[in-house]
């Protein structure tokens, strides 16, 4: 009899996981609760869907690596997907001043709808292997707290147990694996969270003629003020759109009517969105999340595991979606699982679950580091306060920034961690310290480093008078 894997939930993390697991040649079979749309829309099990989603140079190389001959950068970009460099196409006021563009290559994101990311993704999986998806929702692991030997499953025709030498619970923000360790005799593992209340507001905007090749823009947050972070950004994504993200944390959340979505992004401490979005035509309403706190299931440090069980992406770790480091990390654990299974030979190997937990733990906790590490400074936050430590890093990470306004060094540092291209000591080597003790050599920007050109597209399309 073949092996076969059961994957829960086909969001991005399990059709990752579905693809490596079918290449190693094991039946898959993915099931998840959603009617999956034909199409690159929206869907209901996915709370962030209709917000922001960066997808680094990090996390795509890992994805490519999943899925190999898809051919997943060239399938984005020719769907209308965006290739932005973070050295030189983009404007970002960060909280100690804006960042310089530089004509050195550097990292690139690419920028698209997360339904097209989806899409693309499933499409590719299900064109190059041989994966099931079924609608269905899962209730309940079966097997004992030593092996998990498949789920249970609610459907039309009512329960039934799926059968499986390996289950993957990629199942996303709304993991039940806690209770379903529970229903096993396994209890004891420990979850996290800190919220920082962050709602995020987005809208779809037509593309003004003539602004078509207008940077990426972008005004982060400022947790260093003992205020609310407030922030904005304006991207391209496909079919001549611009999304437009607004994201408040708790005290200084953005409004979903379309009036005071523009006079928040008027009032944050550069009105550049606001001025942008004034003139171009919205396509959408206002649409609001509040599904962005920071969740760790501990589950990779559980004293007993059993074997047969992996978890993977947002059902491990949930991060809040402003840092863009979720669908890398989902990637990394995805390429993890790929890693383990060929050194095992077979989902079935002893030890397997265990092992690929505690490597895709890692990306896992590196991203956690950098979220909660700034979530905690923000006022109203719930689950945390900043420690001596993230005072220290705090210190450090405002000077390398500030380092970065002017000083292409440290530039290069930051955006090697925001790509995902290196671990976040990357900041921490001696360059990159260097350039932080000596500061930017260059001084602060007094505006964005608009071109000419752009600078004409910025005062044709505001309508504020600001």
């Amino acid at each position: 009899m073949s092996r076969r894997a059961v994957v829960v939930g086909a969001g991005l993390a399990g059709m990752l996981a579905a693809a490596v697991l079918a290449r190693a040649g094991v039946e898959v079979v993915v099931v998840d609760r959603d009617e999956l749309p034909d199409g690159p829309r929206p869907r209901r099990g996915l709370p962030q869907g209709r917000h922001a989603h960066l997808l680094m140079a990090g996390g795509l190389s890992a994805m490519e690596e999943t899925v190999p001959g898809a051919r997943l950068r060239a399938a984005l970009l020719a769907a209308g997907a965006h290739e932005v460099s973070l050295s030189s196409g983009m404007l970002a006021l960060t909280p100690e001043g804006w960042l310089r563009r530089w004509r050195r290559e550097g990292p690139t994101m690419l920028t698209c709808t997360r339904a097209l990311l989806d899409w693309t993704v499933r499409a590719a999986v299900l064109g190059h292997t041989r994966v099931e998806v079924r609608r269905a929702a899962v209730v309940a692991l079966a097997g004992s707290p030593e092996r998990v030997r498949g789920v249970r499953v609610s459907g039309p025709d009512g329960e039934a147990v799926l059968d499986a030498d390996l289950v993957v619970d990629a199942s996303g923000r709304g993991t039940r694996i806690v209770p379903w360790l529970d229903g096993l005799g396994l209890s004891g593992v420990r979850t996290r969270t800190v919220d920082s209340g962050l709602v995020n507001a987005s809208r779809l905007y037509r593309v003004p003629a003539g602004a078509e090749r207008f940077p990426l823009t972008v005004v982060h947050a400022d947790p260093y003020v003992s205020r609310p972070g407030r922030s904005a950004m304006v991207m391209p994504v496909e079919g001549g759109r611009w999304l437009v993200s607004c994201g408040g944390t708790r005290g200084g959340e953005p409004p979903a009517d379309p009036d005071g979505f523009l006079r928040y992004t008027l009032d944050l401490p550069d009105p550049i969105v606001g001025r942008l979005v004034s003139g171009a035509e919205p396509l959408t309403d206002v649409r609001l999340s509040r599904s962005t706190s920071n969740v760790r299931h501990y589950v990779d440090k559980a004293r007993k595991w059993p074997e047969g069980l992996v978890v993977l992406g947002d059902a491990l770790g949930t991060f809040n979606p402003a840092y863009g480091q979720g669908m890398s990390v989902a990637a990394f654990g995805a390429r993890v699982l790929a890693r383990e299974l060929e050194r095992a030979g077979g989902p079935d190997a002893p030890g397997l679950a265990r092992r690929v937990l505690r490597g895709a733990a890692r990306p896992v906790d590196a991203a956690w580091s950098v979220a909660v590490g700034q979530d905690v400074l923000y006022p109203g936050v719930r689950g945390g306060r900043p420690g001596v430590a993230d005072r220290a890093v705090t210190a450090y990470t405002r000077r390398m920034t500030r380092a970065a306004t002017g000083s292409f060094a440290a530039a290069s540092a930051l955006w090697d961690v925001t790509s995902m291209r290196t671990p976040p000591t990357r900041v921490f080597h001696p360059a990159a310290v260097l350039a932080a003790l000596t500061g930017p050599p260059l001084p602060l920007l007094t505006g964005p480093p608009l071109t000419p050109a752009e600078r004409e597209v910025l005062t044709g399309l505001d309508r504020t008078g600001v």
